[in-house]
Order: structure tokens, then sequence, then C-alpha cells
């Protein structure tokens, strides 16, 4: 199996209690962020520090940009990135607050997208809770949300949110490991019914995803598009 290294943030700008699109309110900042894999004791955590080293509102783009050099550090010692809607978000707003823009577009090119591959396969998008029940993990932590995290972190509960995000990459890990192992992605649809998406190569990075068929998806009024997605990394040159 490969050797699979999860990756999530957590952004830092408060914003209104109900939000349409997130990306919408860019830039977002970096409050912290967190990265897990099986041959690690702990998961890494990354976020920044004030002229005391205690947590910083959010990461300067200095400390962006050291985040994206561990992570090129890491793959290149052989650990496959993988996230859950990391091109669509994380490697997209890391690229913006670094100023890395093509070595984050050549990441998120190579890394597993599994979000991004079940949309390129099925036409639709799953939430990683839904996957994570369907394969019968645990799942998220309840109580807490992505979307609270701004606030909380501002409000200096730093330990709390670092917790959230270590969560979400062991979440990730795991469901990126059962997936490998089963050849398969299995999730809970909206009516409670469990589906299966076959994995008969284990999971696609994005490009490779990017590469397959288009689905059918005339059942759908507004059916998500690829390009929404890979916009970014094409602006940087990587295909």
């Amino acid at each position: 199996m490969r050797r699979f290294l999860a990756f999530d943030i957590e952004t830092a700008k408060l914003l209104p209690a109900v939000v349409d699109d997130l990306l919408a309110h860019r830039p977002l900042g970096i409050a912290c962020a967190a990265a897990a894999a099986s041959d690690l004791p702990q998961p890494l955590v990354w976020h920044g520090r004030d002229a005391s080293g205690h947590p910083s509102a959010r990461m300067t783009n200095q400390e962006a940009a050291q985040l994206v050099a561990d992570l090129s550090r890491l793959t290149s010692q052989g650990y496959t990135l993988v996230t859950w809607n990391g091109l669509g978000f994380d490697l997209d707003i890391l690229a913006e607050e670094s100023g890395q823009a093509q070595i984050c577009a050549h990441l998120a090119a190579g890394h597993v997208d599994m979000l991004f591959h079940a949309l390129c396969a099925l036409g639709h998008r799953i939430s990683l809770q839904k996957a994570a029940e369907g394969m019968r993990l645990a799942g998220k932590k309840a109580g807490v949300s992505g979307a609270q995290a701004p606030a909380m972190w501002a409000a200096g509960r730093h330990t709390e949110v670092l917790d959230y995000c270590q969560q979400d990459v062991s979440v990730t890990l795991q469901l990126a490991e059962a997936c490998e192992r089963a050849h398969q992605l299995a999730w809970i649809t909206q009516r409670g019914s469990r589906k299966q998406m076959p994995l008969p190569q284990g999971w696609l990075t994005v490009r490779e995803a990017a590469a397959l068929p288009q689905p059918d998806t005339s059942w759908m009024s507004d059916p998500p598009s690829r390009d929404r997605y890979l916009g970014w990394i094409r602006q940087a040159g990587v295909a």
C-alpha cells in the first residue's frame, strides 16, 4: 500500500454565519494545518507564531511557504499526499497564502483528492462524513466544524482547533487506506442507502482522475464542473 500523507488546513478569516461560496471571501488566511501518516508517531502540525512563540492569528507568507517546502520534502521522501477536497480548497488556499502557486499546483496535480476522484467518476460530490460512514469508520468529531474554527482560533482556543484539524486528517487517512484495501469507496446517500464506487487501481491522482471519461449527469440540474476545481492549477501552467 502507498504511504499516504493526509493533509488539511483550517482558515483564519472571520466570516458571516451563512456563506454560500467560501472562496468568494478570500484571502482567507491559514490558522493552522495538519498532516498524518501511518508510519509517523503523531500528526504533524503547522501554525503561525508571534514574537513570544505563541500561536498567531494567521500564518505569514513566509510561514505558509515553509509549509509548502515541508510538503514538497515529504512527498519527495515517498509519501503520497491525500486530501478530501484539497484540489478545490486546501492546496488552492495554500498557493495563495504562500505565493508558491506553481509548486502547489504540482503538488495538487500529483496528489490524491478523494472527493475529486469521486466527482470525476460519479459526476457528483460526496461528503467526507458520509464516506466515512459508508466505510464504517468513526468519522469526524461531533460538535465542531470547519466553519467554527476561525472564530475559535481568534478566541484563543488554539488547542481545540488543532485537535479538530488533527482529527480531520486522521479520518482522511483512515478513509484513504480503508478504501485502498477494499478496492472500493462506499458512502451513505441522502436517502440512507449505501452505495459503492469500485477502485480497481486504488485511488487516482488528480491528473489521472481528470482524464476519466465524463459520467452521465443528465439527471442533475446543475452538475459540478471539473473545471471549477482544475482552474487554478491550469492558471499556474500545470495540466
